[in-house]
Parts: structure tokens; C-alpha cells; sequence
């Protein structure tokens, strides 16, 4: 336990100390919170207002609350797996540059050392990720919330659940990286396409109906759906209670993927708890089953 406690804070000190990654990590979602609110934020607006039937009035301030929900929701979808992909790099580049060979030189289980690079890659993802969420609730503060503390709650356990998810998920992948070409190709896919494929950045309801089918089958898109709806839940609530009818605001919530359907029938978000935490259990295990074939292979 003493040597698992040593090498997680060596990991995590590391993180920390390396300027360039910890304030990329730390920036990208205050940079994505700008570009949203610059060239995004307007787009949204007009949709939801040409969406609305005619005559139906409401305070403009439940539609600014409702686009600003939805952009912190894409920006906390994707932090939560970019930056732990960004903060596990250090597991490849200590088999890049031969630290690795050294820490198995000493007396240090192999189980002891994979668990350390996993144990400090979920601390540092939390730290920024929480950080994330600070400064995502104090947006929408600004702006005027309807974000209720149950739903604050929620929207908390969501971020964390994402980043055990973010965390599971680049241990596997880097674990079969060994190079800074293959971190780079990597780092790169992930940042570009995950947004994506998990319907942060574009609804799956967007989408073609075969397309939607297959992100259905993404862990990532169950990730998305639950930060949307805790995000969200309040403002549309308050949407409706203004005299939107039902129908409509349900409508909304189809396009804004908080309701989820696979093969006709409505996805609950217990369920959809279930299949993230499920899918964080198998990337665990997986993680383990990695390191005692390479232990049983050397």
C-alpha cells in the first residue's frame, strides 16, 4: 500500500508539474465554453425560438438559460474523456522514454504499478473535470439558472461517472501505446471525433436513423443523454410551466437527446446509469486482464 500511495503521487506530482499539460487540460474547457457562447450560442437561440408555436410568449431569459445549459452539458460530455486521455499520457511516455524499465527494476509488482498510473489518472481527470464544473454552474449562474441543487447533485455524480469512464476507457487504449507518434494520433482522434460520436457536439437525433442506431450502442452517448438531462431538466420544466404545451417541450427533449429511444422504447436514466457504470466495470477489468496476460507473457 505504501509503494501503491508513493507512485500515485509521483504520477499525479508529475501531471501537475508539466505546465504545457496541465494548463491544455485546464483550458480546454474554458476555450470550448468561448467558442460555444461566440459562434454557437446565437445558433442555438434562433433554433429553439423558430421551433416555438406562434403566439406562445416567455421571459427571453428561460432561453438564454436553456442554450447556456446546453453548451456546459457538450463541454462537460467531452472533458470529462478528453482530459483523462490527456492526463494518462504519462503512462506512455514512461515507456517511451525507459522510465518504466527502471520503476520494474525495483521491487514493485506490476499490479502495483499499473494500479498506481490508473488510481492517479482518475485523481487528476476529477480535479480538472470538477474545475470544469465550477466554472460551467457559475456560467450559467450568470446567465440565470434553473438548475435545481437535486439536479446540481445529479449533474455532479454525472461528471464523475464520466471521468471513471474517461479514465477506464485511455487505460485500455494506452495501454498498446509505446511512442509519442501513437500519443499524438491518439490525443487527435480522440478530440476530434469523440464530441461527436457521444452526441456532445451535434444530437444524435441529428443524425440519419442508421447512424443513430450504431452511436446507441456508445457508453459515451448514455454519458451525454444523462449530463443533458440533469442540465437541462430545470429550464425546460420552467418552459413548460410558461405555457409551452407538453408536446412541444417533449419534442425538445427528443432533439436535445435527453430522451434516448432504442428499438421504440425510451431509455431511463436508471438504465442508462446501469450501462455507463456497467461499461466502467468491464474497462476495469479489462485494465486488469491486460496486466496479468503481460505479466504471465514476461
Amino acid at each position: 500500500m505504501k509503494t501503491l500511495l508513493i507512485l500515485i503521487k509521483r504520477n499525479t506530482k508529475i501531471f501537475f508539474k508539466d505546465r504545457g499539460m496541465f494548463f491544455t487540460s485546464l483550458i480546454t474547457p474554458a476555450i470550448l465554453l468561448v467558442l460555444y457562447t461566440t459562434f454557437l450560442k446565437g445558433v442555438y437561440k434562433d433554433t429553439f425560438i423558430s421551433n416555438l408555436p406562434e403566439g406562445i410568449t416567455f421571459a427571453e431569459n428561460i432561453i438564454d438559460s436553456l442554450v447556456a445549459s446546453q453548451l456546459i452539458s457538450s463541454i462537460l460530455a467531452v472533458s470529462c474523456v478528453t482530459v483523462a486521455f490527456c492526463s494518462n499520457f504519462l503512462m506512455v511516455m514512461d515507456k517511451y522514454n525507459g522510465t518504466v524499465k527502471d520503476l520494474t527494476i525495483a521491487p514493485v509488482r506490476p499490479s502495483v504499478l499499473a494500479s498506481g498510473y490508473y488510481v492517479a489518472n482518475l485523481i487528476s481527470t476529477l480535479i480538472i473535470c470538477y474545475v470544469a464544473y465550477g466554472i460551467s454552474m457559475g456560467y450559467v449562474m450568470l446567465i440565470g439558472s434553473y438548475i435545481t441543487l437535486s439536479d446540481a447533485i445529479c449533474l455532479f455524480l454525472d461528471v464523475t461517472l464520466l471521468a471513471l469512464f474517461g479514465a477506464s476507457l485511455s487505460s485500455v487504449i494506452n495501454f498498446f501505446l509505446s511512442t509519442q507518434g501513437q500519443i499524438s494520433a491518439v490525443g487527435t482522434i480522440i478530440s476530434a471525433g469523440y464530441g461527436f460520436l457521444c452526441g456532445a457536439y451535434m444530437p444524435i437525433s441529428s443524425f440519419g436513423d442508421g447512424l443513430q442506431k450504431v452511436l446507441l450502442f456508445s457508453p459515451g452517448t448514455y454519458g451525454t443523454a444523462l449530463v443533458r438531462t440533469h442540465s437541462l431538466n430545470g429550464v425546460l420544466t420552467e418552459l413548460e410551466k410558461s405555457g409551452v404545451p407538453s408536446d412541444v417541450v417533449t419534442s425538445f427533449r427528443d432533439a436535445l437527446d435527453c430522451n434516448l429511444y432504442i428499438f421504440g422504447e425510451s431509455v431511463s436514466t436508471s438504465v442508462m446509469y446501469l450501462i455507463l457504470g456497467g461499461t466502467v466495470s468491464l474497462l476495469v477489468i479489462a485494465y486488469i486482464l491486460l496486466n496479468v496476460f503481460k505479466k504471465s507473457k514476461a
